[in-house]
C-alpha cells in the first residue's frame, strides 16, 4: 500500500493515510513511513481504533520498546502490558485520580516542553500516542520543530552553541515542580545522559537544536548560567510559528520523532476523564529507521 500525506503546517507535520496500521506492516510500508517522518517529523493518523496489542505491534515495526520513567516509579499499572505507557488521569483502580495524586504530577510535568526519554542513553526515537477518551475542553498536544529552531538561530548563537553539550536528568522536571520525595536508588535508576546541543538528524541529514526541560545544565558552565542559556534556547525553539497544536479526536494516533521535535500537553479539567496510550521505541542500532 502507498502512503498518502497531507501537510498540516508550513514547517512540519502531515496527516497520514493509505496504509493500514492495524495489521502488520511490510518492509516497504515501514520505509515509506520512515521517509515521511524524516521530512515531516510528526504524522497524524485519524480514525485508528487500535487495540493495545495492535498499537504495540505497530510500534515494534520500528524498533525495541522503551519503558521510560517506569524504571524509576515502580507503580501499580492498570494497562495489560508494561510497554504501553498510560498517559491519563486514571488511577490503577480505573477511577479518575485525585488532584494531588502522583499520576497527576506526571501529567503536570508533561505540560513542559520535552523530548521523551532524552534523559537516558539510548534515548527515544519515535513515540506514538493514541487517544481513547477525551475531556470536554483542553488537553491538546503541541509540537515544536527542532530543525527549524536550528535553522533560525542568530548567527552568533549558532556559532556559540556548536560544540556545547547538556546533561539531561530523568527527575529534573518532577523536582522542578516540587516533587522531591525520591530515594537515592530512584535517583540513580536512570543515570543522566549527555547530548550535544547541535546534532545532525540521521534520517534527514538536517541539523537540529536538541533542547528541552529534561536538560538541567550545560557541561562546563556554571549551573545558573547554563540553565538560563538553556531556557533562552528553549524559548527560541518554541516560537509560535514553529509550533503545531493538535486538537485530539477519539482514535487519533499521533507519531513523532523525539530526536527532531519537542512536545507538551496542554491544560484540561483533571476532574474529567482523559485516556491516551503511548508506545515509544528506543534509538538503537537495531531499530528499523531506514527510509524508502
Amino acid at each position: 500500500m502507498s502512503l498518502k500525506l497531507k501537510p498540516l503546517h508550513s514547517v512540519f507535520v502531515a496527516e497520514a493515510s493509505g496504509i493500514d496500521i492495524t495489521r502488520p506492516l511490510s518492509d516497504s510500508e515501514v520505509r515509506q513511513i520512515n521517509a515521511a517522518m524524516n521530512e515531516y517529523a510528526v504524522l497524524v493518523w485519524r480514525g485508528q481504533a487500535l487495540t493495545g496489542q495492535q498499537q504495540l505491534d505497530f510500534a515494534k515495526s520500528f524498533g525495541p520498546l522503551d519503558l521510560g520513567l517506569k524504571k524509576v516509579f515502580n507503580r501499580k499499572e492498570r494497562l495489560e502490558d508494561e510497554r504501553l505507557i498510560d498517559i491519563s488521569n486514571v488511577d490503577a483502580e480505573g477511577k479518575v485520580a485525585r488532584r494531588d495524586s502522583p499520576k497527576n504530577l506526571s501529567n503536570f510535568a508533561n505540560q513542559l516542553w520535552h523530548s521523551d526519554s532524552s534523559f537516558q542513553n539510548p534515548r527515544a526515537a519515535y513515540s506514538m500516542l493514541h487517544a481513547l477518551v477525551l475531556p470536554s475542553w483542553g488537553g491538546t498536544t503541541e509540537f515544536a520543530d527542532l530543525r527549524a529552531a536550528y535553522d533560525t538561530l542568530p548567527e552568533r548563537t549558532r556559532a556559540e552553541v556548536e560544540g556545547l553539550s547538556a546533561e539531561h536528568f530523568a527527575l529534573h522536571t518532577r523536582i522542578l515542580l516540587g516533587d522531591d520525595a525520591y530515594t537515592d536508588d530512584q535517583k540513580k535508576a536512570i543515570p543522566p545522559a549527555v547530548w550535544p546541543l547541535v546534532q545532525t538528524h540521521p534520517g534527514s541529514g538536517r541539523k537540529l537544536l536538541f533542547v528541552g526541560v529534561h536538560a538541567r545544565e550545560v557541561i562546563g558552565w556554571p549551573i545558573a548560567e547554563g540553565r538560563m542559556y538553556l531556557q533562552d534556547l528553549l524559548e527560541h525553539a518554541t516560537q509560535r510559528e514553529r509550533v503545531y497544536c493538535h486538537e485530539w479526536q477519539v482514535h487519533d494516533l499521533v507519531m513523532w520523532d523525539n530526536r527532531s521535535t519537542l512536545h507538551r500537553g496542554r491544560r484540561y479539567d483533571i476532574s474529567e476523564r482523559r485516556e491516551l496510550r503511548r508506545t515509544t521505541i528506543e534509538d538503537v542500532p537495531e531499530a528499523h529507521l531506514m527510509a524508502a
